[in-house]
């Protein structure tokens, strides 16, 4: 994972991408037990948005360093990178409010367990409520942050129906 923090913070520093944050599996495992995942996702905030082939600097600075694409990923060291470019208001606000973590003397960005909670409730696959119930109890994140972070971006009716079916039975 050093070797993906490295790339990403150069990708800042060049101007390839304004900002980043890891987020999905691998995030979750700053704030969960470990959980199984084949690659590394990271949002990126780019600096032209609007173009078709908005990922395209982001892969020509990647071979330009050795990193060729394989598929839907750059494999950097031992980890496949999926670049996904900041796609709502939620995911723009995750990033930049994306946590700084040192990796083995390497600043990395990765999204909050906040943030992460409220990605996985717009998503909404059954892994994806696993992923929040995990985030909560790790103690991660309270279900009142979820519920607010939630509200605010448009999917408190996830929340309702997520915390209806499963939250309702607790005791």
């Amino acid at each position: 994972m050093k070797e993906v923090a490295a790339l990403l913070n150069a990708m800042c520093d060049a101007g390839v991408v304004r900002d980043y944050a890891l987020f999905g599996a691998v995030a979750q495992m700053r704030y969960t037990e470990p959980v199984a995942t084949l690659d590394a996702d990271v949002l990126v905030a780019v600096p032209e948005p609007e173009r078709i082939d908005v990922l395209n600097t982001i892969y020509e600075f990647c071979r330009e360093r050795g990193y060729a694409p394989e598929g839907e990923a750059i494999p950097v060291g031992a980890w496949p990178v999926q670049f996904v470019p900041v796609f709502s208001e939620l995911t723009r606000d995750a990033v930049a409010a994306a946590e700084i973590v040192d990796f083995e003397g390497v600043p990395i960005r990765v999204v909050s367990a906040s943030y992460l909670a409220v990605i996985a409730l717009g998503v909404g696959r059954a892994k994806d409520f696993t992923r929040v119930l995990a985030l909560m109890e790790s103690g991660a994140v309270a279900p009142e942050a979820i519920a607010a972070l939630a509200a605010r971006h448009g999917l408190g009716d996830n929340w309702q129906r997520f915390a209806r079916r499963f939250l309702d039975d607790r005791g």
